[in-house]
């Protein structure tokens, strides 16, 4: 018997709860690449895109897993195809992080003086986005063991109104760096500048992600 079916046994969510993690893994990478990629250490910022590609794959060994075992013959507390499209968001979170480390290594790139305090306020930003969904995720174990109670779910809902203030702020971030980066425009070159804010994008769709992956969590508590 597949060991996620245990793991539904004890709680529909304990196997998510377990891929979230992995997922997690991918995103505490984020901050050590840009800094690496701001040191200049190449070396440093190649180990650390192999290790996100290799948990990237990890996670999605577990979600394929899932998918095939997540139970059909007995009762979930929620709608099944919520939790698969739930799934389905928190492995976009790793999927943004491994398109991250391509873009940081697809050349040698520079991050400009002029707009290092801004992109690592706005790293900042986007990382609190995915630890508050993170911290949701955690408490769906709660949640669940108090049998679906009021005030536990209200609790729920309030950290998810917090994700999404927490993704509206980090795109404010977003649009002044793009800003501060397109303003470098005789100082860069147009590739660089291309690169860094296809990258910059990118964790904005990490964020987004990790939005949308709280705002599912609600979804399935209120309508239970």
């Amino acid at each position: 018997m597949s060991r996620f079916i245990e793991l539904f046994r004890v709680s529909p969510f304990e196997p998510l709860r377990e891929h979230m993690a992995k997922v997690m893994e991918c995103v505490d990478h984020v901050q050590p690449m840009f800094e690496a990629v701001r040191d200049g250490d190449h070396d440093r910022l190649e180990s650390l895109t192999k290790e996100v590609f290799k948990t990237e794959h990890q996670a999605d060994l577990i979600k394929d897993e899932i998918r095939q075992t997540i139970p059909k013959t007995f009762f979930l507390p929620v709608y099944r195809g919520d939790m698969l499209g739930y799934l389905k968001l928190q492995d976009d979170m790793a999927d943004s992080v491994e398109d991250v480390a391509f873009l940081l290594t697809i050349k040698k790139l520079t991050l400009p003086l002029a707009i290092q305090d801004d992109a690592f306020v706005y790293v900042a930003k986007v990382l609190d986005v995915c630890r508050k969904a993170y911290a949701v995720s955690e408490y769906l174990k709660t949640v669940v063991e108090s049998g679906f109670a009021a005030r536990e779910v209200s609790q729920a809902c309030d950290m998810v109104a917090a994700v999404e203030k927490g993704e509206w702020k980090a795109d404010r971030e977003q649009y002044k760096l793009a800003q501060a980066l397109f303003a470098l425009d005789d100082e860069l070159k147009a590739t660089d500048i291309l690169l860094w804010f296809k990258t910059f994008g990118e964790m904005g769709t990490l964020a987004n992600a990790a939005e949308k992956t709280a705002d599912r969590i609600r979804r399935m508590l209120t309508s239970h």
